[in-house]
């Protein structure tokens, strides 16, 4: 009775395992290994070409009418506005900013008392 429990646990466990293994899907011809067959080719590419929007590029001298003036949300709306740029950004004295050019950003530099003291494109 002690080997036959035994003895039924490893043909369940060879079965178990048996269940697990898949036959291969397409016999591989004699030498020839799977792993190293050819990869398929690519996709072939249907060239539609680039449809991008234009760039949009700042007009300073449009926002040059706000030097001197209170820089208010209703102000710095105008000035991107009229510069017909995509971003803007109002920059306080001793305000850290970043020195990336942006063809589609104006930059409006203010005073102390917010005044706008230069209206530039980048």
């Amino acid at each position: 009775m002690s080997l036959l429990r035994p003895a039924s646990l490893v043909l369940a466990s060879l079965f178990a395992l048996a269940a697990c293994a898949t036959p291969p899907s397409e016999s591989t011809p004699a030498g020839e290994d799977p792993a190293f067959a050819p990869a398929p080719p690519p996709p072939a590419m249907v060239d539609e070409g680039i449809r991008e929007d234009p760039p949009v590029i700042c007009n300073q001298e449009a926002g040059q009418w706000a030097v001197g003036q209170v820089a208010d949300e209703a102000l710095v709306e105008k000035v991107r506005t009229d510069t017909q740029s995509q971003r803007v950004r109002v920059i306080k004295p001793g305000m850290m900013v970043t020195m990336d050019h942006r063809e589609d950003r104006v930059n409006i530099e203010v005073d102390d008392e917010n005044r706008v003291t230069v209206v530039r494109c980048g």
